[in-house]
């Protein structure tokens, strides 16, 4: 599905073979990069060129209908976003011996997602302040109805924080629209996905904000309880808000996705 608007400046997708001079042998671990909900590569960019510094193969791929225009996301779905990810785990997987995913908020359950099914060999999951449980608010539970009555509503309304980052002057230049029907097609796959967690094979970090005001922390705190039996990594980011990949945390989950990965069986 193409996209009729072009790339707003530095949404771009971004794809590097990891720095050779880097130490270790990290080139053969891919890391797949997902971004979120209204949002683009403009989110992960940073993490992404630091986990290339440190040695790793990286592709963050921008999904469809994001990172350019909202009216390009009203025709997009769950489903295409979801085929974005397994396409950027393809892209990866001839040169790489492991591929571990890596997702923000939306993107944090479209890696959860991908990794507890059978569709891709997946050496490892990080999910940063990823959503898993039902959303609230009047907007949110009439959002079958609105989404019939109008093609746009106001982030706002969705419960989605404008720039929700603790460092004054930072940006992720998200929509400040939503898409109903989009959205909506993100909610019916939850259900779903936290059942299909306990398939869940590879191991898993799971990151999260307790100051998150746009994804409450208890989903990644139902998302710990739903792997509790994986034994799963935990990696709180007390200084940063739900984007934490721009915030005051950027090299603590360098630090820890490093070495995370670097524990990981060959």
């Amino acid at each position: 599905m193409s996209d009729s608007h072009p790339v707003l400046p530095g949404a771009e997708a971004y794809r590097s073979a990891g720095d050779e001079a880097a130490p270790g042998h990290r080139q053969s671990v891919g890391i797949a990069l997902i971004h979120g909900f209204t949002g683009s590569p403009i989110s992960l960019r940073p993490l992404a060129e630091e986990l290339v510094q440190r040695g790793f193969r990286v592709d963050l791929p921008r999904l469809p209908g994001h990172g350019t225009h909202v009216k390009d996301m009203q025709r997009t779905r769950y489903a295409d976003w979801r085929s974005e990810v397994l396409a950027a785990v393809d892209r990866l997987a001839p040169a790489s011996e492991r591929v571990v995913l890596l997702g923000l908020s939306m993107g944090g359950t479209l890696a959860l997602d991908v990794a507890s099914s059978s569709e891709r060999s997946i050496a490892a999951v990080v999910s940063v302040n990823g959503q898993i449980l039902e959303r609230g608010g009047f907007a949110v539970k009439l959002a079958p109805v609105i989404e019939r009555l109008t093609p746009l509503v106001p982030a706002a309304l969705a419960g989605l924080r404008k720039d929700d980052i603790a460092r004054p002057g930072v940006s992720e230049r998200a929509y400040d629209w939503v898409p109903p029907a989009a959205g909506s097609s993100f909610l019916r796959e939850l259900p779903r996905v936290r059942e299909q967690l306990a398939r869940l094979g590879c191991p898993a970090l799971i990151a999260y904000s307790p100051n998150d005001h746009s994804v409450p922390p208890e989903n990644s705190r139902a998302i710990l309880e739903l792997l509790r039996a994986k034994s799963p990594e935990v990696l709180l980011l007390e200084r940063s808000y739900h984007v934490a990949t721009l915030d005051y945390d950027l090299e603590l989950i360098a630090e820890r996705v490093t070495a995370f990965v670097d524990r990981l069986p060959r």
